[in-house]
């Protein structure tokens, strides 16, 4: 191994760094997030450590340009270059999804994020396969916002690849919040002092001496650079450079002072390398040739060690760019960019050459704008809104007349709102409104004002706009009038209690009055408008019948793109009419669209509609996956959807630290936004749990709080059932009734088979003798009916409890087996402990299920258990769970050591223990 300089100061960073890489090589994986001001030496830690380990793991680096954060999937291209050649090797998902996002093919559909992500996952892992492999990204500050969320994404699930992947940046950004973080500091005094004297030959006074550290704050970059700007005079006379300039431009001035003796070839030919970020020698060479830069040019900057052409172009430090640049007039950097859109290929790179084409133009020119709209058109398809955007918000500024700078103002607009940029929405609007617009413009930009505003407010003034915007909209574009009518409404809706009843009329009746002709029509979209607005003015009873042809339409008619956005009330009118059939398909049903459309907006959504019905299925399993595939693409695209479904988890199987820790983040979080609706997800699922935990006078606590809220249907509806069992069970007759008559008034009038053995099973508890029996026998039948496991167990406990009750405990042990069956099956821990502890009420006792060696498994580790005694191949578990088949062949190992088996055809009988503990529900 070549000897390798130390780094003066550094140990502990080195040593951080160091086990990273070691670890690495032995099989495991992790993530670094190395952060601190320019100049202060992460550049050089990187050098170092990238020395050290050459001659033991593969290396993957890149530098990272400010210049290319417009261009979507930039940074992970460069990166990723070399690994393409596996790429065949991923699933097929996975291989189309980075290769449209690379440009590298075509496809209709946008690529989705998250499947971007688990494929640059599988090309590390590959690359990783015959060698440890470490990767690292400086000026991770300037990644495009696609590439640096598909590496935040890939980052956490690092497990046992064998990867070290290090990204170097100014400031820890907020995508990679969570990830490992190593902080790098200014050196200390003596460290530094040290620096000085190698930087400053002669010797130095201590005073001036400690006045240039302390202005340096220990800095090395500073500490070399600035001495050398300022020259052997002002040093020793200690005249340093002024410190009201912050003290990344104090060094970049610095650098610029010691490249101002250059010819001014050199320092155009040092622009033309800082505008070219790619580091292509061969384009470098091409572009300087079109603007008559000689050898000699090549050969001054060379000396004045400003910048290294090898089989890339290299600045001595990333600093030195940035400084050429931002230096540069406005006419030298107009020449330059002109010169690499003559050299840059219009059929293989044509976005490149479009953004150069567009930076070197002066006046508005619509040829460019136009190409530069065509850039938008394919960032578009490759998944890059941000970069649309920015491709349309510079068309826009070169297009010479207003109608199409209008157009393209607008839709750069919309495309920074979809990549999750409202204020940058909100900025381009206003500079719309100086336009003379047509009148399907002025509401195009209404539309995006309101929705915009909403997305950053969600105060009451985001419905009034999205209902003027939607109003505004109806004789110029009906079909998107209806699209904005639908979210007034759930705006206004989903506020519930907290929200304003005047608002939610006053959209609802708009919405009646501009669906006159719905029920002739018979599409799904209008039905389901028009019947949600009659629920909203005249109740359930006006509602029901169009709400009805709604869902059949929906179920029936074919699924379009469109339909996604109306997911939340097509899914809400099939939960308000007691259909879990219905739910089911259209659940699943947009969880396909979402996944073929690549629409990870709505997806979140999609799955969380399948986690509903999942749970109600009884697989709480596959509601725990759903869970898991939310958080991943909230990670990937910062949807701020609440964690209902981890909530919802916690309450079934009876985690009371867990749900209550949720129940209050959730609440809280719902009153700061105004959504009434969580604070009904808080009580529903604090009832769940304590009436599963026997804690009945708690649940009544809880679901109390929904009677005055139950015409809001949806949760609090189905609050009622909780707080009549447990108003029963503390003796509250008078409040069993009041919930009791209240669910009967949002039941009957349903009449589904699901609707009407809700509301036996309710009464059932109010009765006694042959009609309480035929009340709770009616239930179970018409939850069996169903298909829904989990009220079937919860009806036979009932039952049973009420047997035991009445001294009938032979009777009352034939619903307490199979009810402590089908709860221990569904994972209902809570509820069903209560079944053991009436079955011994009974003078039944249960074996007691002794948790073994499965007990010691991770939550990961079970996850992947489960997937594999279903049959799933590592590959198909890892997509499932996000993570690389290497990790999962990793932690099926340690299943198997754990649980004492060799074959994946054992993993049932071993699994088979994980029921109820005998006396702990509180996940434990």
């Amino acid at each position: 191994m070549p000897r390798i300089a130390p780094l003066r100061g550094r140990r502990r960073e080195l040593a951080e760094l160091e086990a990273l890489v070691s670890r690495a090589r032995v099989g495991h994986s992790g993530a670094l997030i190395v952060s601190g001001e320019a100049g202060v030496g992460k550049t050089a830690l990187l050098d170092h450590i990238t020395a050290r380990a050459a001659a033991h793991v593969r290396t993957e680096r890149i530098v990272a340009s400010q210049s290319e954060m417009e261009l979507a999937y930039a940074g992970l291209q460069q990166l990723c270059g070399h690994m393409m050649g596996s790429a065949a090797r991923l699933p097929a998902p996975q291989q189309e999804a980075i290769e449209v996002a690379f440009g590298l093919r075509s496809a209709a559909a946008v690529p989705s994020p998250f499947l971007v992500g688990l494929a640059l996952l599988g090309l590390l892992t590959e690359a990783a396969e015959d060698r440890a492999l470490l990767c690292i990204v400086d000026d991770a500050q300037w990644l495009d916002q696609a590439s640096a969320r598909a590496l935040a994404f890939a980052a956490r699930r690092l497990d046992a690849e064998g990867i070290a992947l290090v990204l170097a940046m100014r400031q820890a950004d907020d995508v990679f919040a969570g990830l490992a973080h190593m902080v790098v500091e200014g050196l200390g005094h003596d460290d530094a002092s040290e620096l000085l004297r190698l930087a400053v030959p002669g010797g130095l006074d201590r005073r001036i001496r400690d006045q240039l550290i302390a202005e340096a704050r220990g800095n090395p970059l500073a500490l070399r650079e600035l001495p050398r700007a300022l020259g052997p005079a002002r040093v020793a006379g200690g005249f340093a450079l002024t410190g009201s300039l912050p003290l990344e431009n104090r060094i970049e001035q610095s650098l610029i002072v010691q490249l101002a003796p250059l010819p001014a070839s050199a320092r155009l030919l040092l622009l033309l390398a800082a505008a070219e970020p790619t580091g292509d020698p061969g384009l470098l060479w091409r572009a300087s040739a079109v603007l008559g830069l000689g050898p000699e040019a090549f050969e001054a900057a060379k000396d004045a060690e400003a910048f290294v052409v090898g089989t890339r172009v290299a600045f001595r430090h990333p600093l030195v760019r940035s400084a050429v640049y931002r230096a540069a007039s406005p006419g030298d950097r107009r020449r330059v960019h002109a010169a690499l859109a003559d050299v840059t290929s219009a059929e293989h790179d044509p976005d490149r050459r479009a953004w150069h084409r567009a930076s070197a133009m002066l006046y508005p020119d619509e040829e460019v704008a136009a190409d530069l709209e065509r850039s938008a058109v394919r960032a578009r398809t490759r998944g890059g809104a941000a970069a649309a955007g920015a491709f349309l918000e510079r068309a826009a500024e070169l297009t010479p007349s207003p109608f199409p700078r209008g157009q393209r103002l607008i839709a750069a607009a919309e495309a920074k709102h979809d990549a999750g940029a409202p204020g940058a929405a909100l900025r381009l609007l206003e500079y719309a409104r100086a336009l003379d617009l047509t009148a399907l413009q002025e509401a195009l930009v209404a539309r995006l004002r309101a929705r915009a505003g909403y997305a950053l407010r969600r105060d009451r003034s985001g419905v009034q706009q999205l209902l003027a915007a939607a109003q505004g909209l109806e004789g110029l574009d009906p079909a998107l009038a209806r699209d904005t009518y639908i979210e007034a409404l759930a705006a206004a809706t989903y506020g519930g209690r907290l929200g304003d009843a005047e608002q939610v009329a006053a959209v609802a009746h708009a919405i009646l009055r501009a669906t006159p002709a719905a029920e002739e029509t018979g599409r799904a979209r209008d039905l389901i408008l028009r019947g949600q607005a009659l629920l909203a003015t005249e109740g359930q009873d006006a509602a029901l019948a169009t709400l009805r042809r709604a869902q059949r339409a929906f179920l029936e008619q074919a699924p379009d793109f469109l339909e996604l956005h109306w997911v939340w009330f097509a899914s809400r009118a099939a939960q308000d009419l007691w259909d879990p059939a219905g739910l089911r398909a259209l659940a699943n049903r947009q969880v396909e669209v979402a996944r073929a459309e690549g629409v990870v907006t709505v997806l979140p959504i999609a799955l969380s509609l399948l986690m509903l019905v999942q749970m109600t299925d009884g697989d709480l399993d596959g509601a725990e996956a759903s869970c898991d595939e939310i958080d991943a693409i909230k990670e990937v695209t910062g949807n701020p959807l609440p964690q209902y479904g981890r909530l919802l988890l916690a309450a079934y199987r009876g985690r009371a630290a867990e749900a209550e820790r949720w129940a209050e983040q959730i609440r809280a979080d719902g009153r700061a936004r105004g959504e009434g609706h969580a604070l009904s997800a808080a009580n529903f699922s604090e009832a769940v749990l304590y009436n599963g935990l026997g804690r009945f006078a708690e649940a009544v606590a809880s679901s109390r709080r929904e009677l005055p809220f139950t015409h809001e249907l949806n949760l609090a509806m189905r609050t009622l059932l909780e707080l009549v069992e447990a108003a029963t069970h503390t003796g509250e007759r008078a409040l069993a009734e009041q919930a009791f008559e209240k669910l009967a008034r949002v039941t009957r009038p349903v009449g589904t088979t699901y609707a009407l053995a809700v509301l036996a099973m309710a009464e059932a508890q109010l009765r006694v003798g042959d009609e309480a029996e035929k009340l709770y026998r009616d239930a179970i039948k018409g939850f069996e009916h169903e298909r829904i496991p989990i009220w079937v167990g919860r009806c036979r406990l009932l039952y049973g409890e009420a047997l035991n009750r009445w001294g009938r405990y032979a009777d009352a042990r034939e619903q307490l087996r199979p009810a402590h069956q089908v709860l221990s099956d569904c994972g209902l821990n809570g509820f069903a402990q209560r079944a053991a502890d009436q079955l011994h009420v009974s003078g039944e006792t249960l074996r007691v299920r002794v948790r073994g060696s499965a007990a010691q498994l991770t939550d990961q580790e079970l996850n992947v258990a489960r997937l594999a005694r279903e049959g799933l191949t590592n590959r198909d578990i890892g997509a499932r769970l996000f993570i690389s088949a290497h990790t999962v062949e990793y932690h099926l190992r340690k299943v198997f050591a754990k649980l004492g088996i060799k074959r994946r055809t054992e993993l049932k009988t071993a699994l088979a223990e994980l029921g109820p503990a005998s006396r702990s529900v509180d996940g434990t």
